[in-house]
């Protein structure tokens, strides 16, 4: 038997109904902010990866899938979603339309061969967002608020945000030298990877998987203290507006992030959630205002987020969220012999297209067995189709959950439907609060209304 590859997964059943719905809010989040929808390749020439991403970092030296195509190309599978995205802005002169700053997200595949785990897969997807084109200090803000807010929609409770500052070029020079002086008499006690990053991005060790532990990474200067003052005043507008925007957050000088093209602004964010472990990282992101240039395009300041989609659904699950799933139909069309059979084809359509959820027997079923089948799909209503009745113009209509039956002319079935199951909706999204608030509650309640 044919097996999927090792670190990646089928995603099916109630989880691709998540997986949906978090794309939805992604989707309809984005709108309101304003950004639009780009989809790049998933393969992309090595030499972007090596260039943008750096070929000091974890994900080019061991984790990138490369081959050489049919034509002598060397191809990568997108390890991640920036790079992509600034390739598209340059080679589309995007920088050269009115409307700037050009402001986009994406959700897709990307690919990173490293030993599976919880919550890390060879094969994940991301969604994330780009403002390029603005060094405002209100676009890192903002891009920090978005992500919070797409997790609060989607139901989690507990988001910690955590923002440093690398500073300018000037500033992580400087942090850099420190940080070979700090590091250079003990290398010796570090990995041999942490060796090779001492002289190529000593940034890099204080992002270690193999020394996270160590004291000399705890105790290493921390960027903070090496901002010169432009920098400084920068990362305070930063928060400034953080403020302005609400977003409760913490100042963590030890996050660096793992990416060579960082500078200024870079941040984490965590979902405390019980069983979720140590690495209860969901996304992250920063400023990298140097990306472009490097790239051959324009000098442009950018700022993005990227978050794993696996990792979100296994924080919703464990965190219990009770999401608007939809896991009924409206309505299960039941027949006995052939005729029935080909109007309930007929019907089916009819009832899709009018925008009812709606499914019927293909297996030949007893009427016995569609009855439980009709319950297994958790079906609102049964339509019991019969030629007499067909005959009449009329047909049966059960409530799968009282029971009850009538029969009613078929010119008025739609009209029927939609009045019944629009009713059921109404009574359900009422608001489900232990208080009685009357809409004055400034909450999220269960039933997914926020007063």
């Amino acid at each position: 038997m044919i097996q999927k590859q090792k670190g990646c997964n089928d995603i099916y059943g109630r989880t691709a109904k998540i997986w949906k719905f978090i794309d939805t809010v992604v989707d309809a989040t984005m709108e309101k902010y304003n950004y639009n929808y780009i989809r790049t390749p998933i393969i992309e020439a090595t030499e972007l990866f090596h260039r943008g991403i750096g070929e000091s970092t974890d994900i080019v030296t061991k984790e990138t899938y490369d081959f050489v195509d049919r034509g002598k190309r060397h191809i990568t599978l997108r390890p991640e979603g920036t790079a992509g995205v600034v390739r598209s802005y340059i080679e589309n002169k995007m920088y050269g339309t009115p409307n700037q700053p050009v402001k986009v997200y994406y959700n897709g595949t990307m690919y990173r061969y490293e030993r599976p785990q919880s919550g890390r897969d060879r094969e994940l997807t991301q969604f994330g967002m780009e403002i390029l084109g603005s060094d405002d200090p209100l676009s890192d803000a903002e891009i920090i608020s978005l992500a919070v807010n797409i997790y609060k929609m989607l139901g989690l409770k507990e988001i910690k945000v955590n923002i440093n500052s690398l500073g300018d070029n000037e500033s992580r020079q400087k942090y850099r030298e420190a940080l070979i002086a700090y590091f250079k008499p003990h290398i010796d006690e570090l990995c041999d990877d942490c060796k090779e990053r001492l002289e190529k991005n000593p940034l890099r060790i204080l992002d270690c998987k193999v020394d996270q532990d160590n004291p000399l990474l705890k105790n290493a200067p921390k960027t903070l203290d090496f901002l010169n003052e432009e920098s400084r005043d920068r990362f305070e507008q930063v928060q400034d507006y953080l403020d302005i925007l609400e977003v409760k957050y913490e100042i963590n000088p030890n996050i660096v992030r793992g990416l060579d093209y960082y500078n200024h602004t870079v941040f984490e964010i965590e979902a405390k959630v019980a069983g979720f472990g140590s690495n209860n990282v969901l996304g992250g992101g920063g400023r990298y205002n140097g990306l472009c240039r490097m790239l051959d395009g324009p000098d442009t300041p950018c700022i993005g987020f990227a978050c794993g989609i696996g990792r979100l659904v296994q924080a919703l699950e464990l965190e219990q969220v009770d999401l608007p799933i939809v896991e009924d139909i409206d309505l299960f069309l039941m027949y006995v012999n052939e005729e029935e059979k080909k109007y309930a084809a007929y019907l089916s359509q009819e009832l899709r297209l009018a925008g009812f959820i709606v499914d019927t027997d293909y297996v030949n079923r007893s009427l016995k067995a569609q009855f439980k089948q009709a319950d297994r799909l958790n079906a609102k209503y049964i339509a019991i189709l019969n030629s007499e009745d067909l005959n009449n113009n009329e047909i049966k209509i059960k409530n799968n959950k009282t029971k009850e039956e009538e029969i009613i002319s078929l010119d008025v079935l739609i009209y029927y439907l939609d009045e019944k199951i629009n009713t059921e909706a109404d009574i359900t999204d009422e608001c489900q609060c232990d208080d009685e608030c009357e809409g004055n509650c400034s909450h999220d309640c269960h039933c997914g209304h926020h007063h």
